[in-house]
């Protein structure tokens, strides 16, 4: 009950919120408008990360960090006892505030620099490792003893994971509902992971983080009335960053870091090959083209199937691959 209660109070907030903070960003003309490359034909509010980030973050004062003791003592851990977790908020909030400058930038048909952006990634993943949300090594199957990476390996792991989910994510925000509906897979599978090998803080982070997006897809399924624009996806790629990390790679054996890797198999697998394609064709590997060279659900749709169809065949896939994962976690 306690999880679910979590869920709703995120799902909740996001419900409420999204209609006010679309007015305002229609007001601000904080909207993402049309283009040759974006086939929308009127003006989409981009409000969708800032609400999100509200509501996760009220979710986690309640049921992670300080506040949850007073309200439910029996469930909740203090913030001294979050094992670095204190980092999400502030984390969160760097990534989200230089999304919503990249977006800023977009509405006024600009393209924002690259290296802010690289940069405030960096610091994020950076807190994070500082905190303790970090790789630290893996047990050995064979001698059931548990290496340690030397310091410099653990840094690079942490920090390639932390940039490379945010920007996979935001690069799987092209089609509407997409991004979210392989966010929520890959939350709902780190939650259930996380309740199998009892961790609760995990456990309530993975459930906020999936009532946010189930709120927010409320909105932004086909026809989408808001967009979380690339604040919502960076916000979405350092939390199941963080998740996992703090979760499911903390297990440290084989298995356990194989499933966080399927959970999000499609937007990395996706992303990789494309960034691969791009280098090889000499392009910039993080900027959007009108080539072939560009993402599977553009290629579904240049191959004649409706966005529609070709979003449910890539949420359909990575359902797949999450249900893999949570089968290999029973049986091994």
């Amino acid at each position: 009950m306690i999880y679910a209660i979590a869920f709703l109070l995120a799902f909740a907030l996001v419900l409420i919120l999204i209609p006010i903070f679309s007015k305002l960003a229609e007001f601000l003309d904080f909207t993402d408008k049309p283009t040759e490359r974006k086939k929308h034909t009127t003006p989409v509010p981009l409000a969708g990360g800032l609400v999100m980030f509200i509501a996760f973050s009220v979710g986690f004062i309640f049921f992670v960090a300080g506040l949850g003791p007073v309200v439910m003592p029996r469930f909740m851990q203090s913030l001294e006892d979050a094992q670095g977790l204190w980092v999400l908020i502030p984390g969160c909030t760097m990534v989200l505030g230089i999304g919503l400058a990249d977006d800023f930038y977009k509405t006024r048909g600009k393209e924002f620099p690259v290296w802010p952006r690289i940069l405030v990634h960096l610091g994020a993943a950076v807190m994070a490792f500082a905190a303790g949300i970090r790789f630290t090594g893996f047990m050995n199957p064979f001698t059931d003893v548990y290496v340690y990476f030397p310091m410099w390996l653990q840094f690079g792991l942490t920090v390639l994971w932390f940039m490379g989910l945010m920007t996979v994510f935001n690069f799987m925000d092209g089609l509407d509902g997409l991004a979210g509906l392989l966010a929520m897979l890959s939350g709902g599978t780190l939650f259930i992971v996380a309740l199998a090998m009892n961790q609760p803080d995990s456990a309530f982070m993975a459930v906020l983080f999936v009532g946010v997006i189930t709120g927010f897809l409320r909105h932004n399924l086909p026809p989408a009335k808001v967009y979380m624009g690339d604040s919502g996806a960076y916000l979405l790629g350092f939390l199941l960053a963080a998740i996992s990390l703090h979760g499911t790679f903390k297990q440290a054996t084989v298995i356990s870091v194989i499933i966080p890797i399927l959970a999000m198999g499609v937007p990395i697998f996706d992303s990789v090959l494309v960034v691969v394609r791009r280098l090889i064709a000499r392009r910039p590997a993080y900027l959007p083209d009108n080539t072939n060279i560009t993402h599977i659900h553009y290629r579904l749709v240049r191959a004649g199937l409706k966005p529609p169809y070709a979003m449910a065949l890539i949420v359909l896939v990575s359902a797949c691959l999450n249900l893999t994962a949570i089968i290999l976690m029973l049986v091994f």
